[in-house]
């Protein structure tokens, strides 16, 4: 029995990235994205899987997610997505990693860093297509390229744009991709020949032509759909199953309420079991009186407020489980499923937050 559990198939992710990497052409590769903690899978172990089966690069978000690899050992290629502090950006030239550049204060920041330290670091220009966060417009492109190849210190590496609605709005991304491609004919101009990369996984999976040469892939790489549907429709298997148990039944007679705030009453005599896993450990409290777990091979409801250490299921008058016995949260079990995709629009978000709010107190377990 395990309170919390988080079970990560390795196997699965590397089958992802095999079926990733399997749409795309010889010359366009795959950054397998492992920040957030790999999404709350556990960004070592899955970055090992995905190299070792067929990734060339890997994606952060933050300095002490890049240093976290390299003290793992995992000397891969790997880029920083986010804002650097100055502090940050000391640290990144030690850490033998490509970062985003995005404007001229910055990039005049990184320069007098490397100047100090008598060092290069390889950079991708980010261009703003249409997301409004980091960026430069098309129209600055060509005088910060110029600002880059003036400088020593730093050296381009890519050039990149990031899809806000390549999941649902076709329209937006394909005025999105229009200015990326004009984008592209800016740098080619200067004839300098980086590497060009806009394709998140929805891109990646629904529109071939955002390849170009490398996309980078987040949520797809862990078996999850970049579409909120069953991503086996996508030839993706899950990486990630959650389980707790059932460490007590209470008897309760009509009209018994339970939990916090007495929010659930029982309509007849009936018993609840107790599952020691709550919003602690990243069980949405949204998920009170309206979510379902597996026990006993079929779905029972949650009822009462989840707590910040336990929730109470509904088990019936008759019931056909006891304690100890496993309860899934995501995850299959007699035949049954619940998907992170099912859990999220339940939850009206995505499953991206449900698997990344699991807190470092659940248990990870690695089977390959």
């Amino acid at each position: 029995m395990h309170r919390a559990l988080a079970t990560v198939d390795l196997g699965a992710v590397r089958h992802n990235v095999a079926a990733l990497t399997g749409r795309l052409t010889q010359d366009t590769s795959l950054m397998a994205v492992v920040k957030a903690e790999g999404y709350g899978h556990g960004a070592v172990q899955v970055a090992r899987a995905a190299i070792g089966a067929g990734a060339r690069s890997l994606g952060v978000a933050t300095v002490a997610e890049a240093a976290a690899l390299r003290e793992a050992d995992i000397d891969s290629r790997l880029l920083i997505m986010g804002p650097l502090t100055g502090t940050e950006l000391d640290r990144a030239f030690d850490l033998d990693v490509e970062i985003i550049v995005w404007s001229l204060p910055f990039l005049k920041s990184l320069v007098r860093k490397g100047h100090a330290r008598d060092r290069q670091i390889r950079v991708h220009v980010k261009v703003d297509t249409g997301m409004r966060r980091l960026g430069l417009y098309l129209r600055q492109l060509a005088d910060y390229l110029d600002s880059i190849e003036s400088e020593p210190e730093a050296e381009l590496a890519g050039v990149m744009t990031h899809f806000a609605t390549a999941d649902d709005d076709e329209d937006f991304f394909r005025y999105q991709l229009r200015a990326f491609e004009d984008a592209v004919q800016v740098v080619l101009r200067t004839g300098v020949r980086p590497e060009f990369h806009c394709a998140n996984s929805a891109a990646a999976i629904r529109f071939p032509e955002t390849h170009f040469d490398m996309v980078r892939c987040g949520i797809a790489v862990y078996g999850l759909s970049p579409f909120q549907k069953d991503p086996l429709a996508d030839g993706l298997r899950p990486a990630l199953s959650l389980a707790s148990f059932i460490a007590d039944i209470k008897v309760l007679a009509a009209g018994d309420a339970v939990g916090y705030g007495r929010t659930w009453t029982a309509a007849r005599d009936t018993h609840v079991g107790v599952v020691p896993i709550g919003y602690g450990d990243g069980v949405s409290r949204r998920l009170s009186n309206r979510g379902q777990v597996l026990a006993g091979g079929r779905p029972r409801d949650i009822v009462g407020l989840v707590s910040m250490d336990q929730l109470t299921i509904d088990l019936g008058p008759q019931p056909d489980v006891g304690p100890g016995e496993e309860v899934v949260l995501i995850g299959s079990q007699g035949g049954k499923f619940i998907r992170a995709e099912e859990m999220a629009a339940m939850l009206d978000t995505i499953n991206y937050e449900v698997v990344c709010n699991l807190s470092q107190r659940v248990e990870r377990k690695y089977c390959q």
